[in-house]
């Protein structure tokens, strides 16, 4: 007895609402010899299960046009690899596309609030992000000028969160004088505020108004269940890229990126002991974020249908070009040429595997090596942990676990 995924299902998977970018790695995993009845059974549920993301046929109509203005988000956990998938939307000169401006709001609430008061307001700090998502949408810069400190004289500010990531902000009109290599490797943190000056944000509006679509990055939505009011709308054409990758990775990412706040884990990761103050909720937070966002994706709610694309970072990075395409044909967008020769110039080996350790936001690298990488500076017991913490989110993913160093440290085999 077979229990296989038919390749056929792929083609299928790819013209209708809900998408998955990994349908291949998850038919691997599911498919292969019956050893008995009852695991034949396990496998068939998870495979018809699924196949449930395929059987889709009430997708609400396409925009008019191919053409009709997009708003996209990049939904993603922090460390997941989002600034590598951003470039994808910034290099595209027809999107608008914006880095993390829900940092302005979080920072705005940080500070203002007592510990108390901010986990009250949980609700409330969602809903400032949404309505954030809708103005931006709306290339309404107005709304972010009250939550950016020092705030804003004459709607001039030098305060913009990493301003140096969007194209659209550095370059005309918004900068007269940033035009010229704008689109050749990836420049510092502080070149673009250097050259352009503060940013005027009635000129952002302007050129976010001229540009045909609009995409925004962020890590700080913790579950698409916070979209929904978003993508129900009528006056957006929301489309949700969730960007996940292997917790794994993720932490692994975050020990080297965020030093103090993982003290712990780097203290365990070098000793081989696990401290008793270590907070494991670090990792298992993230990981039910990620679950439960996938299981509302597997219910095909209406809302999400047509809107939603779930995509496997490790997959993006061994196969941009790739990966890349399908992407813009969910968005029903053509993928400019100039986002393929960032592609080819910024994942083909160019940078040392090991780029990812060494600038925390490097989106220039060995994209197959630099997914890889954690396998070679995360201990096992570690790995252990985190495999027992997160196996239903790694089990839902469709990542292998390692049972072994020798096996962790094989980066020969992939994990997906």
């Amino acid at each position: 007895m077979e229990c296989s995924w038919k390749t056929l299902l792929l083609l299928v998977c790819t013209s209708l609402g809900v998408q998955y970018t990994a349908i291949r790695s998850l038919r691997d995993s599911f498919s292969g010899p019956c050893q008995d009845f009852t695991r034949c059974q396990e496998r068939q549920s998870k495979e018809q299960r699924w196949k449930s993301l395929c059987d889709d046929s009430h997708v609400p109509a396409e925009s008019s046009a191919a053409t009709a203005r997009k708003h996209i988000i990049l939904f993603a956990q922090t460390r997941s690899g989002s600034s590598f998938t951003g470039q994808l939307f910034n290099q595209h000169p027809g999107i608008f596309y914006v880095f993390e401006p829900l940092y302005h709001v979080q920072q705005a609430f940080t500070n203002s609030s007592s510990r108390l008061q901010r986990a009250l307001d949980g609700k409330a700090l969602l809903g400032a992000y949404r309505d954030l998502l809708l103005n931006l949408y709306n290339c309404d810069f107005s709304f972010l000028e009250s939550y950016i400190r020092p705030e804003p004289q004459d709607h001039m500010t030098g305060a913009f969160f990493r301003r140096s990531s969007s194209h659209a902000l550095c370059t005309p009109p918004v900068c007269p004088g940033g035009g010229e290599g704008i689109l050749e490797g990836q420049p510092d943190e502080g070149w673009c505020p250097k050259k352009c000056q503060a940013l005027n944000l009635s000129l952002a509006s302007q050129a976010c108004q001229a540009r045909s679509h609009v995409a925004i990055k962020t890590v700080r939505i913790p579950e698409v269940e916070d979209l929904r009011t978003l993508s129900e709308d009528p006056r957006l054409d929301l489309r949700i890229v969730h960007l996940v990758r292997d917790p794994r990775a993720i932490l692994a990412s975050r020990m080297t990126a965020f030093g103090g706040k993982f003290r712990a884990w780097k203290v365990w990761n070098a000793t081989g002991r696990q401290p008793r103050y270590v907070d494991l909720t670090q990792i298992t937070r993230t990981c039910r974020d990620i679950e439960y966002s996938v299981e509302t994706a597997l219910q095909k709610p209406t809302w999400l249908r047509g809107r939603y694309l779930l995509v496997r970072y490790e997959d993006l990075a061994h196969n941009p070009e790739e990966k890349g395409k399908e992407i813009y044909r969910f968005l029903g967008m053509d993928l400019h040429h100039q986002v393929l020769t960032w592609i080819s110039q910024n994942t083909n080996g160019t940078a040392p595997s090991s780029s990812e350790w060494n600038y925390k936001y490097s989106t220039t690298r060995d994209s197959k090596a630099a997914a890889q990488s954690w396998r070679l500076h995360l201990n096992f017991d570690i790995v252990k942990t985190v495999q027992s913490l997160c196996n239903r989110t790694l089990s839902l993913l469709g990542y292998k676990l390692v049972q072994s160093v020798d096996e962790l440290k094989d980066i020969t085999k992939t994990l997906t």
